[in-house]
C-alpha cells in the first residue's frame, strides 16, 4: 500500500501560527521534505522544527540554480523537480507518509505545487492551507488589509515597471511580493502609479526578525526576498476638492479596448456626460448619473459638462475611438477656453483607424492621412481638395464619417476623384462596425467600391501604390518606399 503525500503550510514565520492540523501531521509524518536553497537553510524547516519527533526521515531539496547562475534556468529547474518528485515517490511507494513544508501556504506561490502536479495523480494528496505572508504582514503592521467593497491585487514584483503601475493604479488595496532585487522597480512602480506614499514595506513578518517601514524610506540595498509590500485599505489618494472634466476615449467599441487609465476616469466620476450610445457601453455604477444627448449638440454637451465641474463634480465626458480624432476633446477644449478655472483632461484612446488596421493587417505602417467626409462642419471643396492632394502624394487614407443618411454622395464623389490618380487595384479596407457586436472587414479595391454598401459606421482606407494585400488577405504598407 502507498503512502500519502501532504503539502503542509506552515505560515510567515512564527511557529505559533501552524495550524493545529499541520503540526499534528508534521509529528505523525514518516518524511519531512523542504525545499531549500545551496547554502541549506529553510525557513519552513525552521518554522516547523517545533513539531518534530525523533526517527523522521529528512529530506531536504535543495535548488540547484537561481535565475542569475544559468541561461537555461527553466529547463534546469524542471529537471530539479522530477528528480525531487522521483525521490519522493519512492517513499510513497514504500508506504511512508510524506509532508512536504511550504512557508505560508502551499498554493500561495509556493514550491510544494510543484510536487503536487507531478505526485498527486499518481498518490492519495491532500493540501493544508497556511497563513499567507500577506495576512502576516497585514497583521504585524495593524492596518487593515481589505474593507468592505474594496478591491484587493496580489502582484509579483517581478512584473515589469510598466504593468505593475498599470495595476497598482487600478486597485484599491495590494500585496506586492518577490522583493529584493525587484525592489527598484516596485518602487518606481508605485511612484508612477501616485501610491508610494501610502505604501508600506513588511519584512520577515512574524518572526524575530520582522521589519516594517513606509516603503519610500527603505534603503533597496538592505531588502531581501522575504519582504513585500502592502497598499492597506485607505491608502488610495482620496479625490481633490473641486470639480474637473476628464475627456475619456472608449475605443471602437470592445471593453478590452478600453485602457486602464479610461476605466479609472469612469469609475471615479460623479457624472457621465455623452452622446446615448457611447454612454450605453458604460457600465452602470451606484452614486453616478448618466447625461445622454443626441450626437450634434456637442458644444451644448461641453458647456453642460463644464458646468457640472464648476459646481463640484468630477465629469466624465465619453467619446468614441480616440477623444482627439473628430471627437469631444476639441469640442470641450474650445469651450473650456472661455472657462480657464475648469481643469480638463483628455485621455486618449484606440482609433477606429487603428483598430480597422490591426484587423486587416498593417495598412497604415507608412505614412497615411486622416480625412473626414462630413461636411457638416467643413465645406465639401475643402474635402475635395485635400482628398486630391493626398492622392497625389501617393498617401495611405484613413476615411471617417463616410456616409449618412443625409450624406449620400460624398462617397461616390471620393471615389471618382481618388480615381484620377489611383490605380482602380488600389487595395482598400472596410472597416464596419469593428470591436461591436456586427464587426465587418471586407479588402477588396477602390474601383470595386460600391457606395450603395457604406454607412456611417463604416470606416475605410484606402492604400497607396506600395500597399500589399497577400493571398492569405492580409493587407499591409512597406516601410520602406523606392527610391528612384
Amino acid at each position: 500500500m502507498t503512502g500519502k503525500l501532504y503539502g503542509v503550510g506552515v505560515g510567515p514565520g512564527d511557529p505559533e501560527l501552524v495550524t493545529v492540523k499541520a503540526a499534528r501531521l508534521i509529528q505523525e509524518a514518516d518524511v519531512i521534505a523542504y525545499h531549500s536553497a545551496r547554502h541549506g537553510r529553510s525557513n519552513a524547516k525552521s518554522i516547523a522544527a517545533p513539531y518534530f519527533r525523533d526517527g523522521q526521515i529528512m529530506e531536504q531539496l535543495v535548488y540547484p540554480v537561481t535565475t542569475e547562475d544559468t541561461d537555461d534556468y527553466q529547463g534546469e529547474i524542471d529537471a530539479f523537480y522530477e528528480e525531487a518528485a522521483a525521490t519522493l515517490a519512492a517513499h510513497l511507494d514504500a508506504g511512508r507518509t510524506v509532508v512536504v513544508l511550504a512557508a505560508g501556504d502551499p498554493f500561495f506561490y509556493g514550491s510544494y505545487m510543484h510536487m503536487h502536479k507531478r505526485l498527486a495523480h499518481r498518490y492519495e494528496a491532500e493540501v493544508v492551507p497556511g497563513v499567507t505572508s500577506v495576512s502576516g504582514a497585514s497583521a504585524v503592521l495593524g492596518t487593515p488589509l481589505v474593507e468592505r467593497d474594496e478591491v484587493l491585487t496580489i502582484l509579483p514584483g517581478t512584473l515589469p515597471p510598466a504593468e505593475l503601475a498599470a495595476r497598482i493604479a487600478d486597485t484599491d488595496c495590494a500585496a506586492i511580493l518577490k522583493l529584493g532585487r525587484t525592489f527598484g522597480n516596485v518602487r518606481q512602480a508605485l511612484d508612477e502609479a501616485g501610491r508610494l506614499d501610502g505604501a508600506w514595506y513588511v519584512e520577515r513578518a512574524t518572526t524575530g526578525r520582522e521589519r516594517m517601514a513606509k516603503l519610500a524610506d527603505v534603503d533597496p540595498e538592505s531588502v531581501p526576498y522575504f519582504s513585500l509590500a502592502l497598499l492597506p485599505s485607505g491608502s488610495r489618494p482620496q479625490q481633490q476638492p473641486g470639480g474637473e472634466v476628464v475627456v475619456v476615449g472608449l475605443g471602437p467599441g470592445h471593453h478590452s479596448w478600453l485602457t486602464p487609465e479610461a476605466k479609472r476616469a469612469l469609475e471615479s466620476a460623479d457624472d457621465l456626460v455623452g452622446y446615448t450610445t457611447y454612454l450605453n457601453r458604460v457600465p452602470e455604477r451606484p452614486g453616478q448619473t448618466k447625461h445622454a444627448s443626441h450626437n450634434q449638440v456637442e458644444s451644448e454637451r461641453a458647456a453642460f459638462a463644464l458646468d457640472l465641474a464648476r459646481r463640484g463634480s468630477r465629469v466624465a465626458v465619453v467619446s468614441s475611438g480616440d477623444p482627439g480624432v473628430f471627437a469631444m476633446a476639441t469640442a470641450v477644449l474650445e469651450v473650456a477656453a472661455e472657462h480657464s478655472d475648469i481643469p480638463v483632461r483628455v485621455l486618449p484612446g484606440v482609433t477606429a483607424a487603428n483598430a480597422v488596421a490591426a484587423k486587416a493587417g498593417a495598412p497604415l505602417g507608412h505614412d497615411y492621412a486622416v480625412i473626414s467626409l462630413s461636411d457638416r462642419l467643413k465645406p465639401w471643396d475643402v474635402i475635395a481638395e485635400r482628398l486630391e492632394a493626398t492622392a497625389k502624394a501617393d498617401l495611405v487614407i484613413a476615411i471617417y464619417n463616410p456616409a449618412s443618411k443625409a450624406r449620400t454622395h460624398q462617397v461616390a464623389d471620393m471615389r471618382d476623384l481618388l480615381l484620377k490618380h489611383r490605380s482602380p487595384d488600389t487595395p482598400l479596407v472596410v472597416g464596419r462596425d469593428v470591436g461591436g457586436p456586427e464587426e465587418e472587414i471586407r479588402v477588396l479595391t477602390l474601383g470595386a467600391l460600391d457606395p450603395a454598401t457604406i454607412d456611417m459606421r463604416c470606416l475605410l482606407i484606402i492604400g497607396s501604390s506600395q500597399t500589399v494585400v497577400t493571398s492569405q488577405g492580409v493587407v499591409f504598407t512597406p516601410r520602406r518606399y523606392p527610391t528612384t
